[in-house]
């Protein structure tokens, strides 16, 4: 919806840092951006804003927004917003505009920091509220919007985008090398298993989180909502029965917009789902975004024009092909990220969100988190086995997986049945070579992996890690950045505190049968989604290869990769050069370079003058 930044403490912040923070924030607010400085004793509070109109388009709504003595900028939707507004006028209340965002500061008026628990949506907002002097911060509970912070002995200041911040305090930001190293040798899955990012002085606030600060800084950080496993007796009919039902009220709430609005469509059960929903049983309108790629593991176009021509809709396909702006490309998305970009899905998502903006499209929707909320991968089946053991139905359970899993699984320890029956916690097939990667650095680095503990069920605790620390909140940073890019609007359906609760509550015997991963859900998709979509067990992803991004034969692209530059402090300049000549190469090693890529250029914009917009240099591993 919006981007948002802000100070707390006893620094006057220079209005053209303001003014310049303010021009950084126009992507994300591209139709209002605005500025207010509150004050408490001798403590500056200072909010900015920048608007993206997706409900209440009348500049009524226009933030920061304030209602008595509580001001508020936010970054998000409330879908919601019109039941508790129902809610509200009940009480009492009286409302002057059509927006979300005067219920939220209304329910924060009424119930305090507990308004969050009447929310659902995705948001990250702050909010002054001169009767406490305190100011709170707050993140949704799956952690869908960001927000960043940088504390410091002057003060606090916050923001959705790392440029937001770097611009505000008005110096260098140090890069994180073991951030990086981390980044290099694990990939993608290590980069939220630890409260750090790209940058030593910048952290994020966790997901369900309030912080609040008062005018001396002091700091409290508190958890609002836990996720849990509590699973329920019920019948396969009761599970296939509740998740209909709780899917299809997700949908029906993240349809609500005053803009055009299209889904992200993949040739899978998760995307598929959403849009049939939308079309058939919400009888809503629909238009569909594809990508389709050259490399046959990742090609679903039968599976895409299934679906599109399933629902009659406005349907836009994009083949991915290379060329030379391919690495110019990349340099602008790693700018506008402030980052290295997570994993080459997301560089090919970049062109999805480009196309939906040329087409005037201001929310799109995306099935990120299926597989987390129903298990849909293939470790999940060797977990699940695990649990099965000593189920009646285990014997068939496995002959299934040799059957219809098997043959599709190309990680060599996933072909394993007895994997996790021999050591539950074994996770190298999550890190496929990661000693291979780690040999072409120049320093050593060695890391062990972590994982979170939420359930004793080792199939939940690990689709929990994925969930809160490794795949979707992955997805959820780049999702929003790419879309913030261009202006775009991200929603998650499957990212619901009820479909949650009601995924997690169904018995591990109900969520895999027939060769079938996320078996309730395709159940509940019965009549609803096409069958060729519905009953198809290969598992795509969402995918490039290196190839077909950067050709190393073309001098431009080769000159650029071999160039001096401060990542081959890092790594192994000779090793890299061989690597890259390599005429096929395993999937491993197409993401790594894809990596080496992404820090090659992060680094060397970190170190320039006008790195991402930044008023003064970054330096690898230093600080001020």
């Amino acid at each position: 919806m919006c981007g948002i930044a802000g100070y707390i403490g006893t620094r006057e912040i220079d209005p053209r840092a303001i003014q310049r923070t303010l021009s950084l924030m126009k992507n994300r607010g591209p139709d209002h951006q605005e500025h207010r400085r509150l004050r408490a004793s001798d403590t500056n509070i200072d909010l900015l804003h920048a608007r993206l109109s997706i409900i209440d388009l009348d500049p009524r709504s226009n933030q920061p927004f304030t209602i008595g003595p509580a001001t508020l900028v936010f970054n998000g939707e409330i879908y919601n917003y019109v039941e508790i507004r129902r809610e509200l006028k009940r009480r009492g209340v009286s409302f002057t505009t059509d927006s979300d965002t005067e219920v939220l500061l209304q329910a924060y008026l009424r119930w305090g920091e507990a308004c969050v628990d009447h929310f659902e949506g995705m948001w990250a907002f702050a909010i002054w509220d001169e009767r406490t002097q305190t100011l709170l911060l707050s993140r949704d509970r799956f952690g869908e919007k960001p927000l960043y912070y940088i504390p410091d002995k002057h003060g606090f200041y916050f923001a959705s985008e790392v440029k937001f911040l770097r611009s505000l305090v008005d110096r260098q930001l140090a890069v994180n090398p073991q951030h990086l190293l981390r980044y290099l040798v694990h990939g993608y899955r290590a980069l939220y298993q630890r409260e750090e990012t790209f940058f030593s002085d910048v952290k994020e606030v966790p997901y369900a989180t309030n912080v609040t600060l008062d005018t001396m800084l002091r700091r409290e950080q508190r958890r609002y909502w836990q996720p849990r496993y509590q699973p329920e007796r019920m019948t396969l009919a009761q599970a296939v029965s509740r998740t209909r039902e709780a899917l299809r009220e997700s949908v029906r709430l993240r349809l609500r917009s005053d803009v055009p609005l299209a889904f992200c469509l993949s040739g899978g059960v998760d995307s598929g789902s959403l849009i049939s929903l939308a079309a058939k049983e919400l009888k809503q309108p629909v238009a569909a975004f594809s990508m389709v790629v050259s490399d046959v593991r990742y090609n679903e176009q039968e599976n895409v024009l299934a679906t599109a021509r399933d629902v009659v809709c406005e349907h836009t396909l994009i083949e991915l092909k290379p060329g030379a702006d391919v690495l110019e490309r990349l340099k602008a998305l790693i700018a506008y990220h402030d980052a290295p970009v997570a994993t080459i899905t997301f560089f090919v998502h970049d062109y999805l969100m480009e196309a939906m903006a040329e087409r005037g499209y201001k929310v799109s929707v995306s099935g990120t988190s299926g597989d987390e909320l129903f298990s849909g991968y293939y470790d999940h089946w060797l977990l699940h086995l695990l649990e099965m053991r000593n189920h009646p139905d285990f014997t068939q359970r496995l002959k299934e997986w040799q059957q219809y899993i098997q043959p599709l699984v190309r990680n060599p320890y996933l072909n394993n049945p007895d994997l996790f029956m021999v050591n539950p916690s074994d996770r190298r097939y999550l890190f496929l070579d990661r000693d291979v990667f780690a040999q072409y650095l120049r320093q050593d680095f060695t890391e062990e992996f972590s994982e979170h503990h939420f359930t004793a069920s080792p199939l939940r605790n690990r689709m929990l890690n994925e969930l809160f620390h490794e795949s979707t909140s992955v997805v959820l940073h780049e999702d929003d950045l790419n879309a913030m890019r261009y202006s775009i609007e991200n929603r998650s359906p499957y990212l619901d505190r009820n479909l949650f609760e009601v995924a997690y509550s169904i018995p591990p015997e109900h969520l895999m049968q027939d060769g079938f991963g996320k078996y309730v859900l395709r159940e509940a998709m019965a009549g609803i989604l096409n069958e060729q979509v519905r009953l198809s067990r290969q598992k795509f992803g969402f995918n490039a290869p290196f190839t077909d991004l950067v050709d190393v034969n073309r001098k431009q692209d080769w000159d650029f990769l071999m160039s001096d530059g401060p990542i081959f402090e890092l790594v192994d300049k000779s090793k890299i050069a061989v690597a890259l000549r390599k005429s096929t190469m395993p999937e491993s090693m197409s993401k790594f370079l894809f990596n080496f890529v992404n820090a090659k250029m992060f680094l060397e914009m970190s170190v320039s003058d006008k790195a991402f917009a930044a008023p003064n240099k970054a330096v690898i591993g230093s600080k001020r």
